[in-house]
């Protein structure tokens, strides 16, 4: 195995390994990633990617690069921004120049950067990285509003920052003689014609490929993969890095564009993206040498604390006057702006070409950069949570159960999640069905689940797990599948029978896991109600601990699931999931004779608090007239 396969394996493997740390223990992936990588590259020396690498260095961190910004446009659909359109465009055209030309200037008299170099980096910094972003938001549980700002924002902005750069670099080359003026402004109009028209184009013509029926499904994926790539280096061959706006601009329409099979081509670029920004960040880390690190003094840290506590805010503050957003909303998106990988990549090309050109400081651009970008990352990661809460633009932050489907079963253990302070919401789209869910004040959302105006209207993120309890198995069947991708497949669940002849069972591979082993259908789930079966709420404790609860309760019980302290929900049916312990709340579904007596003793309890109550008021009496 060559030295170079064996980077290629450990950058995978850290990347991943990494990846599934951040998940297991709630932390910001991007922070593990780029200590990773500084541990492999400036600490250890266990790897150079840009030397190993070579030739092939650059052009493999632009295509990546390419790739990422092409999956994050195909989240962008415009219906999604309806409510935050006019923000988003005043963040994308005014905050863009009032955020280059003050950073350049802080570059320059707080920095000490020369004015090429200065103007470059200003440029440079106006993107939010998508690479950072996204992996926040995941894990962020934020408002709509909010979440859909930063992400429009972030991938929007990552190209039209690289294109200001090339910007600054040509206007540089024009004024030492290097280059036309003419033939800048020529080639930079020509650039972005064909970057928006061309994305626009290729976009509009893979969805007429995929629609039309002229690609097989197992085609679709390697067709889109190959047309990112191309387009990205076509373009670059008019204008440096505007190939990252061609693809951007080629996401968006498609993600605009009714594809049936773009959720399935989403998934399968997210993957891939998932791949690429765990390599791409521990590669473009490990590739900073000490010396550029060293190379920073206090000036950048004054630089960087004016770029975060002074230019960033003053920009959003202007662009979004009059925007509909309120100051909570303009404090947090002025806050909130990690830089991440476009800028540390861009950076590192034009900073050895200035350098090349006897810029003196041309280096030290590449380390402003990456000092903004740890910084930001380490920051942003961590106080994105704790900002959120104190601004109260999160959503429940404990996990809440979506339940699609109104039904007297489903109604009665909203009911009972409500009284446990588990967010709960039934959707149905029959309107007699929501009705009696909203006479019993549970949230309640009336429409088709599966719909586009679910998806951008309805704040999905609330929700951990799923339960599908309509009177359709098969309906049942197809809304689990839908959802198990973005849930997960231990999270989602559905009622209804599980096996029976092979003519009549579903695939494995198809539906979610279910609710009740053996599985109970909706018309059996309904009559037990009309039973008196009842939902109850136990919390185990010391001297009633789990065996005590399965002694208590009659073999016909039901239990459901259980709440953890922290708001962790299990469920009874997962495989492989521990028993409640001392402090877990379990929801069990009873039958109507350990409910009758549950009322009668907590009836008798109440009476005989109440006689309690009587004799003490009497005593008290007693003593107040005597005295």
């Amino acid at each position: 195995m060559s030295d170079l396969a064996f980077q290629i394996a450990l950058i995978g493997f850290a990347g991943i390994a990494a990846q599934w740390i951040a998940w297991r223990f709630q932390l910001p992936a991007i922070v593990l990633l780029l200590a990773v990588g500084l541990l492999f590259g400036p600490v250890l020396g266990v790897m150079n990617p840009s030397v190993d690498f070579g030739e092939l260095y650059t052009p493999l961190v632009s295509t990546a690069v390419a790739i990422i910004l092409f999956e994050g446009g195909l989240t962008l659909n415009f219906r999604e921004i309806k409510e935050t359109s006019q923000a988003v465009r005043r963040i994308v055209l005014l905050s863009g120049p009032l955020v280059w030309f003050p950073t350049a200037l802080a570059a320059h008299y707080v920095g000490g950067l020369s004015w090429p170099t200065a103007i470059v980096l200003g440029a440079l910094l106006v993107v939010t990285g998508p690479t950072v972003i996204m992996p926040l938001l995941r894990n962020a549980k934020l408002k709509t509003r909010p979440a859909s700002i930063l992400r429009w924002e972030a991938i929007v902005n990552d190209p039209l920052g690289a294109l200001f750069a090339v910007i600054s670099f040509e206007a540089y080359l024009v004024l030492h003689g290097n280059h036309d003026a003419e033939n800048l402004v020529f080639n930079l109009v020509f650039a972005l014609t064909i970057a928006i028209g061309g994305g626009i184009l290729a976009g509009r013509a893979l969805g007429w490929l995929f629609t039309r029926g002229h690609s097989p499904e197992y085609l679709k994926a390697p067709i889109l993969f190959a047309a990112v790539v191309g387009m990205n280096a076509m373009t670059n061959l008019i204008l440096e890095e505007a190939g990252l706006l061609t693809v951007t601009v080629m996401g968006i329409t498609m993600a605009n564009a009714k594809i049936s099979s773009l959720n399935e081509l989403r998934r399968f670029k997210e993957t891939i993206t998932i791949l690429l920004v765990s390599g791409l960040f521990i590669a473009l880390t490990a590739s900073l040498s000490r010396e550029t690190i060293l190379s920073l003094h206090w000036e950048a840290l004054w630089f960087i604390i004016v770029i975060l506590v002074v230019i960033r805010p003053i920009a959003i503050g202007l662009s979004t006057i009059g925007a509909g957003l309120d100051w909570r909303e303009r404090l947090f998106v002025g806050w909130i702006a990690p830089r991440g990988i476009v800028a540390v990549a861009v950076a590192g090309l034009f900073g050895q070409t200035l350098s090349n050109m006897g810029v003196a400081d041309g280096q030290e651009m590449i380390a402003y950069t990456f000092a903004v970008v740890a910084v930001t990352i380490f920051l942003h990661g961590f106080t994105l949570g704790p900002l959120s809460r104190i601004l109260k633009l999160r959503n429940a932050v404990r996990p809440g159960i979506l339940l699609v489907g109104a039904s007297p079963f489903t109604i009665d253990l909203a009911k009972r999640l409500k009284s446990d302070e588990v967010p709960v919401l039934i959707a149905d789209g029959n309107w007699s069905h929501i009705s009696d869910a909203r006479y019993s004040e549970v949230e309640t959302w009336y429409g088709e689940i599966l719909s586009e105006s679910a998806h951008h209207n309805l704040n999905l993120a609330r929700f951990d797990q799923l339960i599908a309890a309509t009177d359709n198995d098969a309906y049942n069947a197809l809304i689990t599948t839908d959802f198990a991708p973005e849930l997960g497949r231990s999270d989602v669940f559905q009622i209804g029978r599980n096996g029976g002849s092979d003519r009549r069972s579903m695939n494995f591979t198809i539906g979610g896991l279910p609710l009740f082993q053996p599985g109970k259908t909706y018309n059996e789930l309904n009559e037990m109600i009309e039973q008196g079966w009842v939902f109850q709420s136990t919390r185990l404790t010391e001297e009633f601990d789990f065996e005590d609860f399965r002694e208590a309760r009659p073999p016909e019980t039901q239990m459901l699931l259980w709440i953890k302290p922290s708001g962790a929900i299990l469920f009874a049916t997962v495989e492989g999931v521990s028993d409640p312990v001392v402090g877990d709340r379990i929801i069990s579904f009873v039958p109507p004779r350990l409910a009758r007596d549950k009322e009668k003793i907590e009836k008798a309890t109440t009476t005989d608090r109440i006689k309690r109550e009587e004799r003490a008021r009497k005593t008290i009496e007693t003593v107040t007239n005597k005295a």
